[in-house]
């Protein structure tokens, strides 16, 4: 087996039946069934759906992005071995841990493949909802440079880089591009303060203002849930980002759920923690193939300065990662994940061959 045959880069392309343009994000495809398809598969395997739900199948890659791109390595290596099935293993295990304490549901109903998930069709909440218990990343440069307000909420004096704060905050953005918003610039991923969602509920996609309250709720009682299964592995959960959104229950009701991933490597910092005793960062996400790359590229600013995009581009597209960097990428969250779920993540020769032989033979998706 090759390393590049075990990845699976492209996950738009797969045969499967739909009558819809496949959606592609930075890691994950979604392939809306047919409602034919969507019914049968309600109905064969007995989701806890009203019949009438729109299904789709999310496939992720082990694609790598960072700073808004997508890199690549040596050896024809076009994403990071290990990285999808890790994604989803992490998520799941926290699905089922939220399920299992009380808190919400999850979008995912079925698990055909550890690359594949069967979803529902959610109203997604237009919130990046994050979630922050030490200073670091954004928030201490801001706070260098003097800043105190953070989405309303104003920070003491004298905190410094990397410390616990004293308390969990949640600092929401703006989740897409949203319009005739008082006091919100029209662009993606802008930080706004829970009185601009107060005062908009409905234009942020919440169906009535008490929910407002139960986001939050969901989105600390999330967190700490996360924080402790992990202090247990000795590592520390310092910020994320969930999702959120509305499906309609058997009954006709709607429900808040969580959605899209939950405290993986790639939507969470993790710091090892005896490491962090010691006065030192390690990271266990995402945040150590980004600073891999701000120390391996001569300018840093091409990497930092929106203005610069299309110089970015071009620095991701046109060089080869070396592939010492890109397995160490891989033991991070490979080593991560098997450390949350205590199971191996094992990679497959022809990864796509087995999504489609599954999805052909025990779900009638592939004619």
């Amino acid at each position: 087996m090759s390393l590049a045959d075990s990845v699976l880069a492209i996950n738009n392309d797969l045969p499967i039946r739909t009558d819809k343009p496949v959606h592609s994000g930075k890691v994950r495809s979604v392939y809306w069934l047919t409602d034919t398809d969507s019914r049968r598969l309600i109905q064969e395997k007995g989701y806890n759906v009203p019949e009438n739900t729109p299904l789709a199948i999310m496939v992720i890659s082990d694609r790598i992005s960072a700073f808004d791109c997508i890199f690549h390595g040596e050896d024809n290596l076009q994403g990071i071995p290990g990285k999808g099935a890790a994604l989803n293993a992490i998520s799941n295990n926290w699905f089922n841990l939220f399920a299992e304490n009380g808190l919400a549901d999850s979008h995912i109903l079925d698990i055909p493949h550890p690359f594949v998930w069967i979803v529902q069709k959610a109203r997604p909440i237009k919130v990046e909802a994050i979630c922050r218990q030490y200073i670091t990343g954004s928030m201490w440069r801001a706070y260098a440079k003097g800043e105190r307000e953070f989405c309303g909420i104003t920070l003491p004096e004298g905190l410094t880089k990397d410390q616990k704060l004293p308390e969990l905050l949640i600092t929401p953005s703006t989740k897409g591009i949203l319009t005739g918003i008082p006091g919100v610039p029209e662009q993606d991923d802008v930080n706004i303060s829970r009185s601009d969602i107060e005062a908009n509920y409905a234009a942020f996609g919440f169906e009535k203002p008490t929910d407002i309250d139960l986001y939050e709720k969901l989105l600390k009682e999330g967190f700490n849930v996360i924080a402790t299964a992990l202090e247990k592995l000795d590592q520390i959960f310092v910020d994320t980002k969930f999702e959120f959104g509305y499906v309609t229950d058997k009954d006709g009701h709607s429900k808040l759920i969580y959605m899209d991933e939950v405290g993986t490597p790639d939507s969470s910092r993790i710091w090892d923690g005896e490491a962090y005793r010691a006065g030192k960062i390690v990271e266990n996400s995402k945040e150590g193939f980004r600073q891999f790359l701000l120390n391996h590229f001569d300018d840093a600013d091409i990497l930092l300065n929106k203005d610069r995009m299309p110089e970015r581009e071009a620095l991701a597209r046109d060089n080869n990662l070396p592939l010492t960097a890109m397995m160490a990428v891989s033991d991070t969250y490979t080593g991560i994940a098997e450390k949350v779920t205590g199971k191996k993540i094992t990679l497959s020769a022809n990864p796509k061959a087995d999504i489609i032989d599954v999805l052909r033979t025990q779900y009638g998706l592939i004619d």
